[in-house]
């Protein structure tokens, strides 16, 4: 599938630029906005795989639209265009957490090269993501888990393992994970 990108700028001769190396690369333009509310519109609409977005534009800028979009996850990454070298506006991409910035006018033979990278990262990026939330949300589960045995081992003088077991078995009879079962445990002793 080919990867979707949705285009911000407040020019409409910049995008249709942009548009047809995109399009000509093979890329899939999903959408275009003008100022940051319709990018985080659009945004919303197709979770792009990457929003290149002009950092200077009327009512919501850029930088304050990437802000929102990287807090809501609405797209895979964001590549941020300005006709300004300046090391100001570089440290804020940075902080908005974008990943790539780009000066115009294009540079039609970094462009394309720069898109795929920066299409790459981002999925890398939300990949690890996801794997650190699975993971935050099992140990957490063990956390539970953990103090739900102490419980049952306290109240009904049982052994680690009998306790480890009742909990399996209750997740096993209920059709819910252990550490669901586990929390309303440590509710029910709280």
């Amino acid at each position: 599938m080919k990867s979707q990108i949705v285009i911000v700028d407040d020019e409409p001769i910049t995008r249709m630029d942009i548009r047809d190396l995109l399009c000509e690369a093979g890329f899939d333009v999903v959408g275009e906005a003008s100022d940051g509310f319709e990018a985080i519109d659009v945004c919303r609409n197709y979770v792009p795989d990457l929003v290149i977005i002009d950092i200077k534009m009327p009512v919501l800028d850029g930088l304050k639209a990437s802000k929102i979009i990287k807090h809501d996850k609405l797209a895979g990454g964001i590549l941020l265009l300005s006709a300004f070298n300046d090391l100001d506006y570089i440290q804020q991409a940075k902080d908005v957490g974008a990943l790539g910035y780009l000066v115009k006018p294009l540079d039609e033979k970094s462009f394309i090269p720069t898109v795929e990278v920066a299409i790459a990262r981002g999925q890398e990026i939300n990949k690890l993501g996801n794997d650190y939330e699975k993971i935050s949300k099992k140990l957490e589960d063990r956390k539970v888990v953990d103090m739900a045995k102490g419980l049952l081992m306290k109240d009904k003088k049982i052994s680690e393992d009998e306790a480890y077991h009742m909990l399996r078995q209750l997740s096993m009879n209920r059709r819910c994970s252990m550490g669901e079962i586990a929390r309303t445990i440590v509710i029910m002793y709280e």
